[in-house]
């Protein structure tokens, strides 16, 4: 039985369940020489804890340059319109861990 109390809430939805690490700029833009120049290793690696269902989400809603041109911040994330509707509709579902 996982301890409710120890978890961190979603970075999106703000429900405590499981955890997955979104990386704000995806890996697969990674080895792209523009973003190589423009971004450190470590700004490229940055990301943020959140639900399967909200990384789900993102992943779907939009592809992977769009994510690291357009929300490469979680700022940026939550502020999206689209976005922000699947995180309210998320924050609204029952857990499952």
């Amino acid at each position: 039985m996982v301890n409710h109390a120890a978890l961190p809430p979603c970075a999106c939805c703000g429900r405590v369940v499981a955890l997955t690490f979104h990386h704000l700029i995806p890996k697969k833009v990674h080895r792209r020489k523009g973003f190589r120049k423009r971004f450190s290793k470590e700004q490229l690696n940055v990301g943020v804890r959140i639900c399967r269902k909200c990384h789900k989400g993102v992943h779907t809603l939009y592809d992977e340059i769009t994510l690291a041109t357009r929300f490469n911040t979680l700022e940026k994330l939550l502020t999206d319109e689209t976005l922000a509707a699947h995180f309210r509709w998320v924050s609204k579902q029952r857990e499952s861990l």
